[in-house]
This record gives C-alpha cells, structure tokens and sequence, in this order.
C-alpha cells in the first residue's frame, strides 16, 4: 500500500529531507520526494522519532524547495527489477537505466538488502576463471566462487587492470567468448565521469557490453549512492547466478569509495 503526505516538510539538510511524522512508516522503505518542479527522486527512510522522520534523497535535491514537496511512500525496502535484459544495459548507482534506451521488462523484483548464504552450503571452489592477466592467472588465480581483492595506490593503473579483466575474463571451458552462461556486473562507485566513459566505451568497443550489467555510480552524484550501488550491482549478481542459471563475475571498483562513505 502506497501513501502520499503533502505539506509535512520542515528542514531540508543535503541529502537529508526532515518530514514531520504524521503516519507510520517502516525504517528503510523506500519512497519518492517530488517536489515543485514534478521530477520524483528516490530515497528511503534513515531515521525515526516520535516527532520527525529523515528521509535520505538518494539523488540531486538542486531545486527542491519545502512548499509543495509530496512524499510518496511504497511501503517497502529499496528493491531492483529484474531480467535477462539488465546484460547489455548501463545503470546508474541506483539501477536506473541512463543508456537512454528502454526501460527493463521486469521478470522478477529483488529486495536489495540480500539474505547471506551459509558458507557450508556453498560447493567448493574448483576452478578458476581466466582473466587474461598471465600475472593475475599463472600467480594469483581468480577462483570461482571466491574474491580476489586488488590493492592499489593513487597513481596507478587499477581502473585499466579491472577494465582488462572485464573485457577477457573467460570460463576456462567456454570457449573464445566465455561461453553463453557467463556474465559480468560491473559497478565503478564514485568515479570521475572520464573514468565512466572508459569503462563504458572499452566494453563497448570489445563487445563484452553484450554480456555485462555496467553500473556507474559518479563522483558527482549524491554521495548517498556510494552505500547502495555495490547492492543493486550484487543483488543484480544473484539474480543472474542463482534464478538465471550463469556464472557470475562481479568487479567492483573503486571499494576506497565506498569505505569512506561508510566512515562518514
């Protein structure tokens, strides 16, 4: 059940919207704030007291002014529409499409805050995914079904090693393309807009884009972002691993990122 409150805002901080409670609502739901301009921007609820709400705008708040602003509430979590058709397609932090192509035929919706797996449920690593990195592959194998973290420094080339591996990462018996049930999800978190259209021209231009999920979360864009992208990207990745069958590769760059959003 969807409600609407109009005329409760109080202080708007940042990213941070305080509405004066009015009704119940769930920590983390997710809602929409649209304000005079008619443009909705998603956010979620953060903070609860008996007297005000904090709604946290996961997008720009530039021109949204207290009178007029409506919240709408979904009554649930942030949640990610779902189907083979996210493979070709490029997303922003938060899983909307910014290709400028059509919106996702949603198969099935994922709430974004996934369930953990019991590690002895998983199977046992056995194989390894080649990346066409001979030092990455002959000395530090990236093994299915478990991380390979990359330390790096400022000056250095991580963006070109992560795009490298994006673009020639191949099951070891999928043949020259990786194989049809081979994927990729791509999240570069609070990257410069240069470093986007590497990432999204390099996939272009190799063809991997046909097999990835990009996301692309800016440094320009709210700052709340940084928290939530590596969820859709990863709920994006169960999705096509455990309901669509596929081997997975998911790389997330730049973690720094996101760790010093978590430090705030």
């Amino acid at each position: 059940m969807r409600l609407t409150v109009e005329g409760a805002a109080a202080r708007l901080e940042g990213p941070l919207l305080f509405l004066r409670r009015t009704l119940a609502v769930g920590l983390h739901d997710a809602v929409e704030v649209i304000g005079a301009d008619g443009h909705p921007r998603l956010g979620r609820v953060v903070a609860l007291d008996d007297a005000f709400m904090t709604i946290e705008v996961l997008e720009s708040t530039s021109g949204l002014t207290l009178p007029g602003t409506v919240v709408r509430f979904r009554g649930e979590p942030l949640a990610f529409g779902l189907s083979p058709g996210i493979l070709g397609r490029v997303f922003n932090g938060v899983g909307q499409v910014i290709d400028g192509g059509p919106p996702i035929a949603v198969r099935q919706t994922h709430p974004i805050e996934g369930l953990p797996i019991n590690p002895h449920a998983r199977a046992g690593p056995r194989d390894f995914i080649e990346t066409g990195v001979t030092a990455l592959d002959l000395m530090n194998s990236l093994v299915r079904g478990q991380k390979l973290p990359i330390f790096s420094g400022g000056g250095l080339p991580h963006d070109r090693l992560a795009m490298e591996i994006a673009r020639h990462a191949r099951l070891r018996h999928g043949g020259a393309d990786g194989g049809r049930d081979f994927a990729i999800v791509f999240a570069g978190i609070g990257v410069p807009y240069d470093s986007a259209e590497y990432f999204r021209k390099s996939l272009e231009g190799s063809g991997a884009l046909e097999r990835t999920a990009l996301f692309l979360n800016l440094a320009s864009d709210s700052s709340t972002q940084r928290l939530l992208t590596p969820r859709f990207a990863l709920t994006a990745a169960e999705y096509l691993a455990f309901v669509e069958g596929k081997h997975v590769l998911a790389i997330l760059t730049d973690m720094t990122n996101y760790a010093r959003r978590c430090a705030k």
